[in-house]
């Protein structure tokens, strides 16, 4: 009897716990289903009072306005390209950095590792001004350079993310490749990338992310109207004349599209690189 009302408890605990998920997940979802109902309202319908939630009439040809009204598949194409880029630049280097940080020694290893770990204090703001007298200095303002070549060199975060998987890598593995007289660059890119590919596509997806809703970034740097990104070209659009929001919130959902498809495609991988203890590999 005690063990049956044991696991009564239990499943209630269970039952509770998903249903209050639940409702957080509806409470959150509630400003994303908006964007997506208003996209498909007619603007008579979007100013009436009161509001309505659901549409009354769906009206799909607001997308084929939008994506008419702007050069919408011009800056979709710039986008792209610099996510791409910052996707590779960000899964290379830090993956390589951290492989560094868990597997080789050299001296002073713990305290770069400790001086890494501490840029995640500093504010972004902080390195703004800097940054952007920097690349203006060296010609690189009105180009995607500032963009695209800092995802190069790593971020703390996702150094000490990859660092976690590599430590929980078998050294025993890195000995015997070795001894077949593989050097670390060939064990870095052959052994311990396939060994980490939730970690690497965990990411990928904050990359994707990052890069692809980057507002600030191209605001400070682009300034050829034909290089914008799709952040600035939904501002731009949005300042052209007296705001049509259901063309604004259909762009805004073409735009937020591609990072929903994307975490539904790899949530779960997404799921498994997000647990820092790596898990134990080899």
């Amino acid at each position: 009897m005690h063990q049956r009302s044991q696991s009564s408890q239990e499943r209630l605990k269970k039952i509770l716990s998903y249903l209050v998920m639940s409702l957080v997940g509806i409470v959150l979802l509630i400003p994303l289903l908006w964007m997506v109902f208003t996209s498909l309202k007619p603007m008579e319908e979007i100013v009436r009072y009161p509001p309505t939630f659901f549409p009354e009439e769906i009206n799909i040809a607001n997308y084929w306005e939008t994506i008419n009204a702007f050069p919408f598949w011009q800056y979709a194409k710039n986008t792209l390209f610099i996510t791409i880029l910052v996707v590779i630049g960000n899964v290379l280097s830090n993956s390589f950095i951290a492989y560094g940080f868990a597997k080789l020694a050299f001296p002073a290893k713990n305290l770069m590792f400790a001086l890494v770990l501490s840029t995640m204090m500093i504010p972004g703001f902080v390195t703004m001004i800097p940054q952007y007298v920097l690349f203006s200095k060296i010609g690189w303002v009105g180009t995607y350079l500032p963009l695209i070549v800092p995802s190069f060199f790593g971020s703390a975060f996702n150094i000490f993310l990859m660092r976690q998987f590599y430590m929980s890598v078998n050294n025993e593995l890195i000995e015997a490749a070795k001894m077949d007289g593989a050097n670390h660059l060939y064990i870095w890119s052959r052994l311990m990338i396939p060994l980490t590919k939730p970690a690497l596509i965990t990411i990928a997806i904050n990359a994707f992310n990052g890069a692809w809703n980057d507002f600030l970034g191209p605001l400070l740097y682009i300034q050829n109207q034909e290089q914008y990104t799709l952040q600035i070209g939904l501002q731009v659009f949005q300042n052209q004349s007296t705001t049509q929001w259901n063309y604004l919130m259909a762009g805004a959902t073409l735009v937020l599209l591609p990072t929903i498809l994307l975490f539904f495609i790899a949530q779960r991988y997404f799921i498994e690189g997000m647990d820092l203890t790596g898990g134990s590999k080899g």
